[in-house]
């Protein structure tokens, strides 16, 4: 199958790296796929498959849910259930790839936790949908006072942390077996750490550094937010219900301006930019509580999957080996049941 092309593709290109460590077994436990959504280009197994295959050994993979592929009529608190089959669909396909082919191992799907009684029933449905993929819920917390600055705005109900139904509907996870997914901005660090501290008993998984903005009034602010951050991020490690996924920190909404420049970033400028977040997250969490993601396609808006994982390679070169497997394969495949 040859390697799709667009604008993306082209651009990254531009920036050629020997594959640094590549026979290393990875797994991503953060990806998208979708036919189309909020105008971005199709991101589909072929597309994963380019990256994956470009280079690093990339041997599985855990979908995260994006809003694709929902069920366009029947209840609305089962539309989501659509994404689920779309995605189990395409991991049957993952599995059928062979040698160098990474395999989908696991799905993330949706749901309002808010839903009481109601939520067993979604849950199953997600079940029987994801045949024996179906891991646990993301249900962003994600809000901003000024959606507009951001191009990528998560509209969370205001209070959605606090919320008592919320809170019952993230415990009943738990107390089903499944986790529980998160996405949020750096100024609700805090909330999501009392969330963590009130259903102790539901595994629980910190996307994307918590998501520091370096855009809108955020711009120019970046070193009192990162000391702000830093703090933050301390308090929730020390609920031990809570992993962190190392990544997504690319996106265009971070604020390290890589997007549409005209050469993109090299893995050492990477490096540069993001080693003090990477080995705060780690040494708060410890290795054995972080997995390294890619948030692909989100994150190729600024990065190419090859680049990524070298500079990911290059944060933590001086770590034991049994530290590295940890945060590139062994912490996914534990908290996801791979």
């Amino acid at each position: 199958m040859a390697a799709p092309t667009d604008d993306l593709a082209r651009w990254h290109a531009q920036v050629q790296e020997e594959i640094l460590d590549p026979e290393r077994p990875i797994v991503d436990p953060h990806h998208h796929l979708w036919h189309s959504l909020g105008g971005m280009p199709p991101y589909l197994l072929e597309n994963l498959w380019a990256d994956t295959g470009s280079g690093h050994n990339i041997v599985e993979t855990v979908f995260l849910e994006c809003g694709a592929s929902y069920r366009e009529d029947g209840p609305e608190e089962l539309r989501p259930i659509g994404e689920t089959e779309f995605v189990a669909e395409v991991a049957a396909e993952s599995a059928k790839g062979g040698p160098g082919k990474a395999r989908i191992a696991a799905i993330v799907g949706t749901a309002d936790l808010r839903l009481g009684e109601r939520l067993d029933d979604i849950l199953a449905a997600h079940e029987q949908a994801g045949r024996s993929l179906f891991r646990g819920i993301r249900q962003a917390g994600a809000r901003d006072d000024d959606p507009q600055a951001l191009m990528i705005a998560g509209r969370a109900p205001a209070g959605l942390y606090q919320d008592p139904a919320f809170r019952a509907g993230v415990k009943r996870l738990g107390e089903l077996g499944y986790s529980y997914d998160t996405w949020h901005y750096h100024h609700q660090n805090r909330d999501f750490a009392a969330l963590a501290r009130a259903v102790p008993d539901t595994p629980m998984v910190l996307d994307h550094f918590g998501t520091p903005l370096g855009v809108g009034r955020f711009a120019d602010r970046r070193a009192e937010i990162f000391e702000q951050w830093k703090k933050d991020v301390a308090e929730i490690a020390e609920c031990p219900n809570v992993v962190a996924k190392l990544g997504g920190l690319a996106m265009p909404d971070n604020g390290f301006g890589w997007m549409g420049r005209a050469l993109p970033p090299s893995s050492d400028e990477f490096v540069e930019a993001q080693t003090p977040y990477y080995l705060h997250m780690i040494e708060c969490f410890g290795p054995d509580r972080c997995m390294f993601e890619s948030n692909f396609p989100v994150d190729r808006l600024s990065v190419s999957y090859p680049v990524l994982w070298n500079g990911l390679k290059k944060i933590v070169r001086d770590f034991s080996e049994n530290e590295k497997d940890a945060m590139f394969r062994g912490t996914a495949t534990r908290v996801y049941r791979l």
